[in-house]
């Protein structure tokens, strides 16, 4: 197969038609050899912080020494970003070749995976080729059913924030989430976790302790001289200086628990010294994380896709801009907390433009602009992507910035749009 016949194949099975539940990824690991018996892992659940966190991590083992690989989702400009070793996405012929090799063990089952087991299982056997000595892996969905769940107990389990996310799925309250999460957490493999809310705090600890497993939060108010500019952050840690070249204010709690993860990691069989970890957090690189895409005119993405989400981005926002307003290029998913999205953001809104996101979940911009009109916002929907950021910039008009946010989904189409409609921009 040929890279796009590869994908077509992998996307055969939708997200939609995803189903909880272990067995159909044990038995075609099985049925593969079981590589990920062959390797060590940083297990990653959570709501918000995943991704950065997987990052951090990934770039401080790399900078201790370590070949390290990298799981996460979804991509964001394409699908090789999934799985990486030492920050290189897996070529075109490798994922080739490994579909392929998964490829008959899947259609010889009676109940064939979903795309999400599917390529999870290409991942494990990819990392596996490449003799990774740490593979840092995110959940994809909740923990407990998620098909990562497949390990054995890896040297740390990691719960970063918890919020309201896939209620439909995960539970309608906090601690069902978060017992969702904590289904990851397995005996004799020591937990970090934030403390965001009492509630998840409590089932996660609780967990900790019914399966023997110590629990470790990081010392978020150790974070000392603080320090949040447009190229990033820099903070004083437990006694360390730290820069990260990430936007946005909450990459301080994100790099928190990443310098956590990585000194407890010390206690794992690993060894990961101070300066890795500096030099690792100064290296990382994150796409769509309060992203400037350009500053002349000035258009920042946030990947903030919930409630908690949102309000980070709307207080990094602050931090850096202050009363200033700004043209929200929104887009959401149906089956988040939108309107509560939306009363975050009415304070800093000067104007909206809704888009409809390529996702089968997305909710229309019509019924979008509805909803902000409702509350109290000014709302014009864009019949798509790209005549939404045309229509955003031309709004803004080079006196406030533009600021699009509500779906990670979205930032592969707004680049585009954005590099295609404006090739002169002044990049950041």
């Amino acid at each position: 197969m040929n890279i796009n016949e590869t994908l077509a194949y992998i996307h055969s099975v939708s997200w939609m038609g995803s189903r909880p539940g272990l067995s159909r990824t044990r038995e075609l690991l099985r049925l593969m050899g079981d590589p990920q018996n062959k390797l060590r892992f940083v297990h990653v659940a959570g709501t918000n912080g995943k991704g950065s966190t997987c990052s951090m991590t990934a770039s401080i083992l790399k900078a201790a020494g370590y070949r390290v690989g990298l799981y996460t989702s979804p991509y964001i400009l394409r699908f090789n970003e999934r799985m990486k070793v030492d920050g290189v996405d897996i070529s075109d012929e490798e994922l080739c070749e490994i579909t392929e090799y998964v490829k008959p063990f899947a259609e010889s089952m009676e109940e064939h995976p979903t795309e999400f087991e599917l390529v999870t299982a290409i991942g494990f056997e990819f990392f596996y080729r490449r003799r990774c000595d740490v593979v840092v892996l995110e959940v994809g969905l909740g923990g407990e059913l998620d098909s990562t769940n497949i390990i054995e107990p890896p040297l740390l389990s990691v719960i970063t924030e918890i919020d309201f996310d896939h209620t439909g799925v995960l539970g309608n309250t906090i601690a069902e989430i978060a017992s969702a999460k904590a289904g990851i957490i397995k005996a004799g493999s020591p937990v970090v976790s934030a403390d965001n809310l009492p509630e998840s705090a409590e089932v996660i600890d609780r967990t900790c302790r019914a399966r023997g497993c110590r629990h470790i939060t990081p010392r978020y108010d150790a974070i000392e001289e603080p320090s949040f500019y447009e190229s990033g952050i820099s903070f004083r840690f437990e006694g360390e200086n730290y820069r990260v070249p990430l936007f946005g204010k909450y990459q301080y709690r994100n790099a928190a628990m990443a310098i956590t993860v990585a000194r407890t990691l010390n206690e794992c069989g690993l060894s990961v010294p101070d300066a890795a970890i500096r030099a690792g957090l100064a290296q990382v690189s994150w796409l769509g994380r309060f992203e400037r895409l350009a500053t002349s005119p000035l258009f920042i993405y946030d990947g903030g896709h919930n409630p908690q989400g949102v309000t980070a981005a709307v207080n990094s926002y602050r931090a850096l801009y202050a009363e200033r307003k700004a043209v929200i290029l929104i887009g959401v998913m149906a089956d988040k907390d939108y309107a509560l999205e939306i009363d975050t953001i009415l304070p800093i809104a000067q104007s909206f433009v809704t888009v409809r996101p390529d996702n089968p979940r997305a909710l229309s911009a019509e019924k979008l602009a509805e909803k902000i009109v409702a509350q109290g916002g000014k709302a014009t929907p864009a019949a798509t992507v790209e005549e939404g950021v045309r229509a955003a910039v031309e709004t803004a008009n080079g006196a406030v910035p533009v600021l699009a946010l509500g779906s990670l989904y979205m930032y592969g189409e707004i680049k585009e749009a954005f590099d295609r409609l404006y090739p002169n921009a002044v990049r950041s």
